[in-house]
């Protein structure tokens, strides 16, 4: 089936290990602690019994093997689990695979789930792109993927170790030079930590040294760390700053050993944070169950953005199977309270992790070309990339469109289906998604 008929397919249709632990399978609807939690909440969504059962539109394979990394954004797989939603979409063997680093989702994406690996994951949105282009797959061999929504909005932070609470730092880095010579003149240089080099959080720490005048090429070292491993590095002092998804920024102020500089949010207002990707091939293959995924993941999403759920996708997403950390240093900021830990907070804050509200789950084809291209900034592609090409490929905002349709969430589909526009960040500068190459050249720092 070409991409354009089974794009127009998806579109029309109806309703429808190696570094790997593998922590739940849904064979059987809700486990113990998510029946127990649903029995005393009309909001529950597992109540729904499933519906493609013995339909024309049932999935073509009831097994999907998913993958995630210990941050807050991961909550919509996880309640699509524990909440029975991939069964009540006919998706009745789905497991979600608890996974050790983003190089580690990486490999097993390029295993796949028939060489012991999984399908698809919970995802940094630039991975996928990098393995559809073949630059960071074994013998640089391309591993076609598709993104096929956005999991969330903000909910990341730039964390500076307690070393340098005097400097105060916010949204402005450059108070940081001073700091960065002294230690160059003492043969030591800054470290900052990221968590897969060309990710999400790589392209925010370098844009924030950029805007205030460092060099993240020549006047630091940017180091590859696991979320789950920043804070006991920050406390071994084998860093002096990181970027990550929560719980980790609050985690590190809730143990004193440092402060949040800047919520994402701050950055810019409701960027694209992690995306769901699977190989190509596996959509290809299985269109229907894609889409079921798609729907579970979508109803998860609109179930973690409602204020009154937020205790309990905290209680869920904190078990030690899942993102292992105490629930109080996952749910103030999951319900916009920030204890930055330099005596600034912010109540009740439009800045938190969104899920579904404001777009936050649809996958817009604009985002997209703002992680190539700041990728090209950084070298890690090429000058000569065909940024509108590349994210066609990739992005199948079309399945996110027909799965929306199916659960009664036409409404949440924007008007344009492309782009949501101009794009203004914290130091003033925009991205204008349909001329990248005029936001690259205008740039000061970069590699390119």
């Amino acid at each position: 089936m070409s991409n354009l008929s089974r794009r127009k397919f998806l579109l029309t249709a109806s309703v429808t290990a190696a570094g790997t632990l593998i922590v739940n399978g849904c064979s059987t609807g809700l486990n113990k602690s998510a029946s127990s939690s649903s029995s005393t909440s009309n909001t529950s969504p597992s109540a729904v019994p499933a519906v493609n059962s013995g339909t024309a539109e049932a999935p073509e394979t009831p097994t999907a093997k998913l993958g995630f990394i210990a941050l807050t954004d991961s909550a919509p797989l996880i309640v699509a689990l524990e909440k029975g939603l991939f069964a009540k979409y006919g998706m009745t063997n789905v497991s979600v695979n608890k996974q050790t680093s983003w190089a580690v989702v990486r490999d097993n994406i390029e295993l796949g789930s028939e060489r012991g690996g999984i399908d698809g994951s919970h995802i940094l949105s630039p991975i996928p792109y990098f393995m559809t282009a073949g630059k960071i797959t074994k013998g640089n061999t391309p591993v076609p993927m598709y993104i096929m929504a956005r999991l969330n909005t903000d909910g990341q932070g730039i964390s500076i170790s307690n070393d340098y609470a005097d400097l105060k730092l916010g949204l402005d880095s450059s108070p940081l030079k001073a700091k960065i010579a002294a230690a160059a003149s003492a043969g030591k240089k800054f470290k900052c930590a990221v968590t897969f080099p060309g990710g999400n959080h790589d392209l925010i720490m370098r844009y924030w040294l950029a805007a205030g005048g460092i060099d993240p090429e020549k006047d630091v070292d940017i180091v590859v760390v696991p979320p789950p491993q920043m804070v006991a590095n920050m406390e071994t002092k084998t860093m002096d700053a990181f970027c990550v998804g929560e719980p980790w920024n609050d985690r590190l102020v809730s143990k004193k050993l440092g402060y949040t500089a800047v919520t994402t949010g701050e950055f810019w207002k409701n960027h694209p944070e992690k995306a769901f990707a699977m190989r190509a091939d596996w959509v290809d293959k299985n269109p229907k169950a894609a889409k079921a995924l798609m729907m579970a993941i979508q109803e998860a999403q609109v179930w973690c953005d409602k204020d009154e759920n937020k205790e309990e996708m905290c209680k869920i997403i904190s078990a030690d199977k899942y993102v292992k950390a105490p629930v109080d240093d996952i749910l103030d900021r999951s319900k916009g309270n920030f204890d930055l830990g330099n005596g600034r907070t912010l109540q009740n804050s439009d800045l938190l992790m969104k899920f579904w509200r404001e777009n936050a789950s649809y996958p817009f084809k604009s985002h997209d070309t703002w992680f190539v291209t700041e990728n090209i900034r950084w070298g890690k592609l090429e000058a000569n990339t065909d940024v509108k090409a590349l994210v066609d490929k990739v992005n199948r905002a079309d399945i996110w469109q027909a799965a929306a349709k199916a659960i009664g969430q036409e409404a949440a589909i924007p008007k344009d289906l492309d782009s949501r526009g101009l794009e203004t960040f914290f130091d003033k500068v925009a991205f204008d998604p349909a001329n990248p190459k005029a936001y690259l050249d205008s740039l000061k720092i970069k590699k390119a």
